[in-house]
């Protein structure tokens, strides 16, 4: 999704470890098919009237992400979970992960250089295509002045950052990046800065599409919901388009996470 949306984390760097078991989240279904699942993955998109069916029992997430929804009255949601199973070297109990682990997950998800040539599958092509030809933090909306990933030995309580990616359905555009760090769960919301273009069709005006991603340490897994939520141009035959292609693209930046994971952990 435009990113979906990319992007997710974790700790609070004034508590100790914690943990939350994943029965404790979602519903005994969802942990069954997401274990039975080879990639641990359930995506759910809804047009015209959606409603949140995915969310994890959390009273902040559900908190936040309601109220973003009351406020901008989307006609396009795609939720997501994730279940991701840590290496063997990296299972915990319920004390949770260590400070050099937090340290490490949170570097990935603000490797915003990281995602551009990650390929998603095009319904439209029937095939494999580019979500990002280019991706990059940047100083600020107006100079955009490229910038390096940060690194961080230890993440900050909270964070904000500007990002230009370049789309190759969308266009070029400038996101907004927020990042929260609490005792239980990290979020990450996005927020376009410019409106999102489909060709000469404009799709989602500026400041029309949010997306929060929540991060959950599950003891021997990692717990990632996605919520992107949009008031699209209600064109006939594009909002399917539109909703197909987000939902792909949710797959997309979550494979990415999970390798990156894979590598770096």
């Amino acid at each position: 999704m435009k990113h979906i949306f990319a992007l997710i984390y974790i700790f609070s760097s004034a508590v100790n470890a914690f943990s939350i078991p994943l029965e404790n989240l979602i519903k005994p279904d969802y942990v069954a098919e997401l274990s039975a699942l080879e990639q641990g993955r359930i995506i759910n998109t809804q047009l015209k009237n959606p409603a949140l069916e995915l969310m994890p029992n959390h009273a902040d997430l559900r908190q936040y992400v309601t109220g973003v929804m009351n406020q901008l009255n989307p006609n396009m949601l795609v939720e997501a979970l994730y279940l991701y199973l840590k290496p063997s070297h990296l299972k915990t109990d319920s004390a949770g992960w260590d400070d050099r682990q937090k340290v490490k997950v949170f570097n990935q998800i603000t490797a915003i250089s990281t995602l551009a040539g990650i390929q998603y599958y095009s319904i439209t092509r029937g095939a494999m295509r580019t979500f990002y030809e280019y991706s990059s933090i940047i100083d600020g909306p107006v100079t955009k002045k490229p910038l390096p990933d940060p690194v961080f030995t230890q993440p900050p309580a909270t964070l904000t950052v500007f990002t230009r990616q370049k789309d190759l359905t969308f266009g070029d555009n400038i996101y907004r990046y927020d990042y929260e760090y609490k005792k239980d769960v990290v979020f990450c919301t996005q927020e376009n800065i410019t409106s999102l273009n489909y060709g000469i069709i404009p799709v989602i005006g500026k400041g029309n599409l949010h997306s929060v991603t929540a991060v959950f340490d599950c003891g021997n897994t990692i717990l990632i919901y996605v919520a992107s939520m949009a008031k699209a141009a209600s064109l006939p035959g594009l909002s399917d388009r539109v909703g197909d292609s987000f939902s792909n693209r949710a797959k997309a930046v979550l494979q990415w996470f999970s390798t990156r994971l894979d590598r770096e952990l």
